[in-house]
């Protein structure tokens, strides 16, 4: 068994003055894996694709093939993240097949092709005139075109309607197979991606709650009541994160009570409300 990505106490906060954005987190990662990442927004997803791929410097144990990522950080690692789309340089007046060769697409013309036709790729579209759907699409062949040995993921696939991104997952899983190369994808879409993982991670308020677990869930998981016990009509897997995430919200509403911390309306008058209520102009309208 080779591990892909190694993990150990790893802690980060983005300043001193902010709350830990991940904390005292381990885990192991095994190569050919296409793990799942499960976790309410602000569970620490992203911060730790990116710690991984990385573009976040931090202490600790973070090693991708053996290799330190911050010291000696190994080829082959992509990262795709949702705000690639929103980078004015991609939204310049410039061709797609301009824009793809600029980035080596002529080095890779046959996965480049692939992925072409599999996104449904028009190499005329031109990058300020496309939506944000099209623009994101062109952001994953120019992702995916080079061979990658570990393929990091957050949300890329939000824009994509359900064939394109149907397809892409078919591609991913094959890619994973036949090069035994590794996937970690952070997502809440959990429709049509029941053959996707090999493992499910669960995190919550930056740390992992246990190690990632095979899936589909073998006889003796533990997991099996939750999905057992669930009554929405659902795939297995959406079961299983609905679960989860409902967990989450109660521990993190138990969390931020202990430190006087509350989310939602609150009954107090604020100094916002005070200040404008004495030039409320609508009164009397």
């Amino acid at each position: 068994m080779v591990i892909a990505i190694s993990v150990r106490n790893l802690s980060f906060s983005f300043n001193q003055a902010d709350e830990t954005a991940l904390k005292n987190l381990s885990m192991d990662i095994e190569q050919g894996s296409r793990c799942l990442l499960v976790g309410a927004n602000g569970a620490g997803k992203s911060t730790l694709l990116r710690i991984l791929a990385g573009k976040r410097l931090t202490k600790g144990h973070v090693q991708v093939y053996g290799k330190d990522v911050f010291q000696n950080q190994p080829s082959g690692i992509t990262y795709l993240g949702t705000e690639w789309a929103m980078n004015p340089v991609v939204r310049g007046d410039i061709r797609v097949s301009e824009f793809l060769d600029s980035v080596g697409g002529f080095r890779h013309k046959d996965r480049r092709d692939t992925l072409l036709n599999i996104l449904d790729v028009d190499v005329d579209w031109r990058m300020h005139q496309i939506s944000d759907g099209e623009r994101r699409r062109v952001q994953l062949v120019m992702g995916l075109m080079v061979p990658w040995t570990l393929l990091l993921l957050d949300e890329v696939t939000v824009d994509l309607d359900v064939v394109v991104r149907t397809d892409l997952i078919n591609f991913l899983i094959a890619e994973s197979k036949e090069r035994n190369a590794t996937i970690l994808y952070a997502t809440h879409i959990f429709d049509g991606l029941f053959n996707f993982p090999t493992h499910v991670m669960h995190m919550r308020l930056g740390s992992n709650v246990g190690n990632p677990e095979p899936w589909p869930l073998v006889p003796q998981s533990p997991l099996h009541h939750i999905i057992k016990q669930s009554n929405v009509e659902a795939s297995p897997l959406l079961k299983l994160a609905l679960a989860w995430l409902r967990e989450d919200l109660v521990y993190r509403r138990e969390y931020e009570k202990s430190i006087d911390r509350q989310r939602g309306a609150r009954s107090e008058t604020t100094d916002s409300e005070t200040f404008y209520s004495r030039f409320d102009y609508w009164k009397g309208k």
